[in-house]
């Protein structure tokens, strides 16, 4: 299953913030990855570069490959309303973002696991496809022998009250992806329009 299985802390240093989830060696150095650190003279970006930045930004934030990003941006396409807006409506319906969202997991790269590993359930059938797209009402729960696993309950975090478009028993280890997110609700620091820029051209 492609994914990137590289160093985090590296491309969080490129970007400038920690978007492969928690990277507790980027307060100890910021600076972009390079020879010389701080001291390396960098040109600034044109446009092209600042637009492939953001829709590489986006690909690791989410965990998707090229192929499978671009797929998704064509199905954004597609829909009716705005481009940028549907492929972060897509992007957040993945399964495993929705995995992520609803707390069962610290980070986007181990709900990934829980899905690739039969851990997760939708509307009661194993669903082992991190990129399976959700519908509103689609309820995700957990797998029943996986419920009493205490390594699983170890790692789980309260979900954020801001995150409003899932809903999370953490009793019941079930939840529902109620409906896709507005844009000005979503927390990733993404801006989509230059990746539609950056596809049209």
């Amino acid at each position: 299953m492609a994914r990137y299985t590289g160093p985090k802390t590296k491309i969080s240093r490129i970007f400038g913030e920690p978007i492969l989830g928690n990277c507790k060696y980027l307060d100890k150095n910021s600076n972009p990855p390079g020879q010389h650190g701080a001291q390396r003279k960098r040109k600034q970006l044109g446009e092209y570069a600042i637009q492939l930045k953001e829709k590489q930004k986006a690909k690791y934030t989410y965990g998707l490959l090229e192929r499978q990003f671009r797929k998704t941006f064509e199905e954004a396409a597609r829909l009716k309303g705005v481009t940028g807006e549907n492929l972060i409506k897509l992007l957040e319906a993945r399964l495993d973002n929705t995995v992520y969202r609803m707390g069962i997991s610290p980070s986007r790269p181990s709900s990934r696991q829980l899905v690739s590993h039969k851990h997760i359930m939708v509307n009661d059938v194993v669903v082992n496809i991190p990129s399976f797209q959700l519908k509103p009402g689609d309820v995700v729960s957990v797998v029943g022998k996986t419920k009493d696993n205490e390594a699983l309950k170890a790692l789980m975090k309260p979900r954020n009250p801001k995150i409003g478009w899932v809903d999370f028993n953490e009793a019941e280890l079930t939840g529902t992806f109620l409906t896709y997110p507005e844009r000005a609700n979503v927390p990733e620091n993404i801006k989509e329009q230059l990746i539609v820029e950056l596809y049209s051209k």
